[in-house]
């Protein structure tokens, strides 16, 4: 990335919004060279291009992986007709859009906010293990039918310490994640591409040795990125082999998945549970079976959000635009894998 040389000032399209919260940082560091905002009108029409893009969270807007809305795919559809662009920001911490795995494809450097959600992510995960592990779906649908039910008569939940939680993906999300669970007790198996990474006091096995390490798993926390490798990482044979009274908790991707086979496992008991935040399409279906499930949480891709995470996100575009205009290598440079 440090090799791109403009002989103009920066052209860059960013959001309304956007543009108005970041001018002030965006013209200390552009300096009196400055910069020129072009919107994606000028794009399509034909008359403008631009050499950078930070695709906001506002951008995105309500779309999905899975359903697009009309504003975003403007937007995008002006990203692939630009023949300028060279480098693209990322508002999420993934890049598996379609959109910007064609960008890379031809040579635009994409870049990703991964880290400005991490601790957040984290806690979500970490909650839905807890409610999972403290039986708080049942609860509450007890409370909800005005049934009192201590565990005394509907049977005692395990000890969490002692127990054993695999993280799939040493990024920081599963960093924080193994801090936390290694203070309450358990013992960590971390998946990554490579065993012989050093990790204190925790096993590391790579993923050819990941089905290897299910039958000792209690907890399978998936918080890896979405590549060639983890597509169908939890396929049906790997769901055989978790031990019985596992669960999963899944804030990576949906198809990291065979989603068909854990609701399989789910309802025949040999998946005990399980904290969802991402799925297969998204939106979630409104017939899919995973809604109803009594040991199941769903929640809508939202683990990494907060009122403060659109300014980390957006401060994760500024920092990458100082790295560039002093020629220094930028962070979370994606790839194709």
């Amino acid at each position: 990335m440090t090799n791109i040389v403009l002989q103009h000032p920066a052209r860059i399209l960013l959001s309304d919004k956007t543009a108005q919260e970041l001018a002030p940082q965006m013209n200390d560091i552009l300096g009196a060279e400055g910069y020129q905002l072009v919107g994606p009108d000028a794009i399509h029409a034909g008359t403008q291009d631009i050499d950078f893009c930070f695709v906001s969270r506002d951008i995105t807007a309500g779309s999905t992986k899975h359903q697009i809305e009309a504003s975003t795919q403007y937007v995008y559809d002006a990203l692939l007709k630009s023949k300028t662009l060279q480098w693209v920001h990322v508002h999420s911490a993934g890049v598996d859009r379609q959109v910007f795995l064609d960008l890379m494809a031809r040579g635009v450097t994409v870049t990703s906010s991964s880290g400005a959600s991490a601790s957040l992510v984290a806690q979500t995960a970490l909650t839905g293990l807890l409610s999972l592990a403290r039986r708080f779906p049942q609860l509450a649908a007890a409370q909800r039918a005005h049934v009192w039910a201590p565990f005394m008569k509907t049977g005692l939940p395990p000890d969490l310490e002692g127990q054993t939680a695999t993280i799939v993906g040493w990024g920081p999300i599963g960093q924080k994640l193994g801090a936390w669970l290694t203070a309450l007790g358990l013992k960590i198996i971390v998946v990554r591409q490579s065993a012989a990474s050093l990790i204190e006091n925790t096993r590391v096995v790579s993923f050819d040795s990941f089905n290897q390490i299910l039958p000792e798993t209690d907890w399978l926390v998936l918080a890896c990125p979405l590549t060639k490798q983890t597509t169908n990482l939890v396929s049906k044979d790997a769901l055989a082999l978790m031990k019985p009274g596992s669960h999963i908790v899944n804030i990576s991707r949906g198809t990291v998945i065979d989603e068909p086979a854990m609701i399989e496992a789910l309802q025949k008991g040999r998946l005990t549970g399980a904290y969802l935040d991402v799925f297969a399409q998204e939106p979630l279906h409104v017939d899919s079976p995973l809604w109803d499930m009594p040991n199941v949480i769903c929640t809508p891709h939202t683990s990494g959000f907060s009122d403060a995470i659109l300014h980390r996100m957006a401060q994760k575009f500024i920092e990458n635009l100082g790295y560039w205009k002093r020629g220094e290598p930028m962070i979370n440079v994606a790839s194709l894998r």
